[in-house]
């Protein structure tokens, strides 16, 4: 189903689904349950059509996570479906982000992490299973406080581990298994 066939609320939908199963099911992150059962993660589709108009949004929504409670809004998902669909557009994009962080001095303070359904790591083929680890349905772009980040990787032991364990599990699972996880629409 095309992302312009899906209403606001299908699109969180079909991205909290990915969160539970992928992220939070396989333990990709270990830091994402405890704000995803306490409700402290905001979802924002993004109508960008122009990467200008995503950063636009992109700043709102920086400046709204960094003035917000943490015990309201602790993270943010941005997603945006109609804009930088093509991975190495979407890739580019992430430097601009990492700027808008500086130009609204909140580099430092919050940080902004990728993914995206065509999501690939540096000198690896399109289709490794590694590259699953940061697939997403739809591009997204997660917005996160740094102090949160830290206090998690404090908190949990060998936290520099997390992304050899992720290729494991991901190599367990394979191709089939991320299938089974998310069948692809007729």
């Amino acid at each position: 189903m095309k992302s312009s066939a899906l209403s606001h609320q299908q699109i969180i939908e079909l991205t909290e689904n990915w969160l539970e199963k992928a992220v939070i099911g396989l333990n990709l992150c270990p830091f994402a349950k405890a704000p995803h059962v306490k409700k402290q993660i905001r979802y924002v589709v993004s109508e960008a059509t122009t990467p200008d108009a995503l950063l636009a949004d992109l700043v709102r929504e920086l400046e709204t996570l960094a003035e917000a409670n943490p015990e309201k809004i602790e993270t943010t998902l941005l997603i945006h479906p109609f804009t930088l669909n093509d991975f190495l557009d979407y890739n580019d994009f992430i430097e601009v982000a990492d700027d808008a962080l500086v130009e609204l001095d909140l580099d430092g303070i919050l940080q902004v992490a990728s993914f995206h359904p065509d999501y690939q790591f540096a000198d690896t083929a399109p289709d490794d299973i590694e590259n699953y680890t940061n697939r997403a349905p739809f591009p997204t772009l997660h917005l996160l406080r740094e102090e949160s980040v830290d206090a998690a990787v404090e908190a949990f032991p060998e936290a520099e581990t997390i992304y050899e364990k992720n290729i494991q599990t991901m190599s367990e699972l394979g191709h089939a298994g991320w299938q089974k996880l998310f069948p692809k629409e007729a």
